[in-house]
């Protein structure tokens, strides 16, 4: 069936004042001359039209990204890298946004994921007063962004749900600048601040929540993450229930005597799959393109926070309990499996191809080419041939490499069995225990054992590169409650 076309839509003013028009200049010129337009110049140089109808938190979440200089740490096309739509999928399936959009608490975690660092506010939690002061904040400064979820309606805009980076403040109007990532519909616009509010303070029908505003800046020091959260697996929010709720219960209602013990009672209650719910992150590039030294770098890093992981007492526990009930990686989470999955996605990316089902890998599983990378002992190039859309084409994935574990004989040892020179199962329980809120464990009857594992899941006495890491997991950790929370 047919389907009507439509160009763009005539921006309702008022309420709005279109960025182009003369008014519009005035108001750019006089906020420019009071110093309430430095943000501007960094997002426009990045600005972008949202590549579909649903896509606008991703866009403005691209657009900031970029304008912050926030380096991906995986290429975009040919050798650069470059953070693009198709590269935010750690929260939501990108088929899923596209459908439905995305929620306030995703576009949150995946900035964290991302390697920014976010302060977000629900409206009805917040209040014009600080809103403001934050827009003030954010379009004096080049290096903190801000961008604001609303609703269009209250701005006599067509849609409802919508998402959109803050470009500047005209302070004696008290209007902001709306940089509309659908240009397709509406172009720049400034609104008035205190309407603007009303159209953040409105309900979101998908979630029930309030909708809000995010300030999202640089961290101090790199992302360079080793590990993440993953919540594309649907099972995600009955594992987050489960490890947030059922087990600290579980934990207050058994007798437990030993740190050993609580080991035991937290990992016999996890679900399979639950390694589906933490994940190590596998760097991909084209294998014609030569590891670079920032690649080289990137990996030399995770080796190191690897290698810190496994000195902790924590890895230790975790090692001893797999042992003791011969708990074996599954298929899908052994490294010929991870490994050509994540070159699958590096084709995906790399070609702009959409639909996995284009993409098949040529060699089996465990044939893939190994070599060492001649610059650096500590990093693995595992090559897998892929056959995209009929044509060949050879993926590279870049492996964080430390030396084998020396472990001690017991009565299942074919359970350690496994090549450990990369992320396992245990690093994945090892580093997912070290990130759980403290308040998980408050409940232990038995408070020399509460001492003892407060003691050893502390991240204070950790090494630095590994306590990025823990902390790093543990703000995804929160966002993750707060989403699980308001979509169930």
């Amino acid at each position: 069936m047919a389907v009507a076309s439509v160009y763009k839509r005539v921006l309702p003013c008022p309420p709005a004042i279109e960025f182009a028009s003369q008014e519009g200049k005035v108001l750019f010129a006089e906020a420019l001359s009071d110093g309430t337009m430095n943000g501007f110049f960094r997002l426009i140089s990045t600005f972008q039209t949202q590549a579909e109808p649903a896509y606008c938190g991703l866009s403005t979440l691209t657009v900031v990204l970029n304008a912050l200089s926030i380096d991906p740490g995986r290429k975009w096309k040919g050798p650069w890298r470059w953070f693009d739509e198709s590269m935010l999928d750690c929260c939501e399936p990108l088929e899923k946004v596209k459908k439905n959009g995305i929620t306030f608490t995703k576009v949150t975690c995946l900035a964290q994921c991302s390697g920014a660092s976010v302060q977000a506010f629900r409206a009805n939690q917040s209040s014009l007063d600080l809103f403001r002061s934050f827009v003030e904040t954010c379009v004096s400064s080049d290096d903190h962004h801000l961008i604001v979820s609303y609703d269009r309606r209250p701005l006599k805009q067509t849609g409802t749900g919508h998402f959109s980076p803050l470009g500047g403040y005209h302070r004696q109007k008290d209007m902001a600048l709306i940089l509309d990532v659908a240009r397709f519909k509406y172009p720049p616009h400034w609104v008035p601040l205190s309407l603007l509010w009303d159209a953040m303070n409105t309900i979101d029908e998908a979630t029930g929540k309030s909708r809000g505003f995010m300030m999202i800046y640089k961290r101090e020091i790199p992302a360079c993450f080793l590990f993440t959260l993953s919540c594309k697996d649907e099972r995600w929010r009955a594992m987050c229930k489960h490890i947030l709720e059922e087990v600290p219960e579980l934990l207050k209602t058994t007798n437990l005597t030993s740190t050993g013990q609580v080991i035991h009672t937290v990992f016999d209650s996890l679900p399979a799959d639950i390694a589906s719910f933490v994940k190590w992150i596998v760097e991909v590039k084209l294998a014609e393109d030569e590891v670079d030294r920032d690649e080289t770098e990137r990996l030399h890093y995770k080796s190191k926070v690897l290698q810190q992981l496994r000195q902790t007492t924590v890895f230790a526990l975790i090692t001893k309990w797999v042992e003791e009930n011969c708990v074996k990686s599954s298929v899908n989470e052994s490294l010929p499996n991870v490994i050509m999955q994540a070159c699958c996605q590096g084709a995906a990316a790399f070609t702009g191809i959409k639909c996995s089902s284009n993409i098949t890998c040529i060699k089996k599983e465990g044939e893939a080419e190994v070599r060492l990378n001649e610059d650096r002992g500590d990093t693995v190039v595992l090559s897998n041939k892929l056959l995209v859309d009929g044509c060949e084409q050879v993926i590279d994935a870049l492996v964080p490499k430390i030396s084998t574990l020396n472990t001690v004989g017991g009565p299942c040892q074919s359970s350690l069995e496994e090549d450990s020179f990369h992320p396992t199962t245990r690093d994945l329980l090892a580093i997912l225990l070290l990130a759980l809120p403290t308040s998980m464990w408050e409940d232990i009857p038995n408070r020399e054992v509460h001492s003892e594992i407060c003691r050893i899941v502390s991240r204070e006495e950790l090494p630095f590169e590994l306590r990025l890491e823990v902390e790093h997991l543990w703000e995804q950790a929160n966002l993750v409650s707060r989403s699980c929370s308001e979509e169930t």
